[in-house]
């Protein structure tokens, strides 16, 4: 497996890909995440076409169990991010 790629890597490529320079390139990006951090922080959804569905899901109130001492404590409902990857990007990484 290769290691993730960088921030400052996606901003290089998204300006090849764009024909911008990086600067711009990278003022795309944060308004992208900025825009995607305030809708699902919301409680909305965004959908990345081709990539998936970034959403934000409630997770009721639960007994969990502390692995190092095996207590069952019961932990408050919360809310978690979630991502549905888009059948074409699966179906590119299968073929």
């Amino acid at each position: 497996m290769t290691k993730p790629m960088t921030k400052t890597q996606l901003v290089a490529a998204l300006a090849d890909e764009m024909g911008t320079d990086k600067k711009a390139a990278s003022g795309a990006l944060d308004a992208i995440v900025s825009i995607i951090t305030k809708e699902v922080s919301q409680g909305g959804a965004v959908t990345l076409p081709g990539v998936g569905k970034i959403y934000c899901r409630e997770r009721p109130e639960r007994m969990v169990r502390n692995p190092a001492t095996g207590e069952q404590i019961k932990k408050d409902a919360d809310k978690v991010v979630k991502m549905t990857i888009a059948k074409a990007l699966k179906d590119s990484v299968n073929s």
